[in-house]
């Protein structure tokens, strides 16, 4: 799908009133509740191009400016992450906002993140790094380049896939490998450890600027807010706007394609959570290498056929299990 065919639904939110915040740090906001509990965090524009995410973010800070939202208890961390990238979003070219430098999703290891590289995406990752690593709970609010219905990325650890199930949405629940590129958010630290009670998820509500994606951003943070004990069941009814699936499947992904070439074309139709039924069914060609299904059933997940570099992920495969 050429970038020209895609229609922008969604109007990027002038997030201009939030830059000061009460922190040290612009663009984050914290709020206490009334009672102790638990610290929790939601980030939205990890990518500047993912709008949904602020869309949600814009409208929980006019409801707290104006008094009609306050946590029932604990603290809350409400971030926009890639801001610069963010500003430079053109409905006109809307892929080219993504990040400015580097992906803002791949520098959460220690690694690199206290290594001695720059780039504008890790500057900004080693300002919010303090609030990710005291959060307890992280939402991170996401969407995909491609059609796809929502889905739930619980990082590489089965925990975060329960808790998404205790959320009751969206119908897929994905955990797979991480990606070669570098480690996300949602996996730092107590979030990618199966013995820590930290719980990390990240929601991709539907196709970047599709209008049904921000109303799956305002309902996945609505509901999570209710999980964690910040909202009481009242509120998270008056203000949720989609009915919950009639259950939840897990996906689980057993490997990654990653291109390692310009040359890299798929060899059949891909959509997205598409399923290629027969084991070893010719995928894609990447020079004179060619990618086969592993098995039968296989479930394409976020197939990529927009700005696909070498070295980048593709599409993730994996298959279906119980929960």
């Amino acid at each position: 799908m050429a970038s020209e065919e895609i229609t922008v639904e969604l109007q990027a939110p002038d997030i201009s009133a939030w830059c000061a915040g009460n922190t040290a740090v612009d663009w984050v906001h914290r709020v206490h509740g009334a009672a102790p509990g638990p610290q929790v965090m939601v980030q939205a524009l990890t990518h500047g191009n993912e709008i949904c995410g602020a869309i949600a973010l814009h409208w929980l800070l006019g409801e707290i400016a104006a008094g009609r939202f306050t946590p029932l208890k604990g603290t809350l961390v409400l971030a926009f992450g890639n801001v610069q990238a963010y500003q430079r979003f053109d409905p006109a070219d809307p892929f080219k906002s993504r990040y400015v430098d580097e992906d803002y999703n791949r520098v959460w290891g220690d690694d690199t993140l206290l290594g001695a590289g720059d780039s504008t995406e890790l500057r900004r990752a080693r300002d919010l790094r303090p609030f990710v690593d005291a959060a307890d709970f992280l939402l991170d609010i996401h969407s995909m380049s491609e059609a796809c219905e929502p889905l739930m990325v619980c990082g590489t650890v089965d925990k975060n896939a329960h808790f998404a199930k205790a959320l009751g949405m969206p119908e897929v629940l994905l955990v797979d490998t991480g990606h070669p590129a570098g480690l996300r958010m949602v996996e730092r630290g107590g979030f990618g450890d199966p013995a820590s009670p930290k719980r990390a998820l990240l929601v991709e509500c539907g196709q970047h600027w599709e209008r049904g994606a921000a109303d799956v951003a305002l309902d996945c943070l609505v509901r999570f807010l209710g999980l964690v004990g910040m909202a009481d069941a009242a509120w998270v009814a008056q203000h949720q706007r989609l009915p919950l699936p009639a259950q939840q499947r897990l996906l689980r992904v057993s490997e990654a394609v990653v291109a390692r070439s310009s040359e890299f074309k798929f060899l059949l139709p891909t959509e997205g959570l598409g399923v290629v039924e027969k084991a070893g069914t010719a995928l894609a060609q990447d020079g004179e290498h060619i990618w086969r299904t592993p098995y039968d059933h296989t479930v394409l997940v976020m197939p990529a056929k927009n700005n696909l570099k070498p070295g980048g992920t593709a599409v993730r495969l994996g298959r279906y299990e119980s929960i």
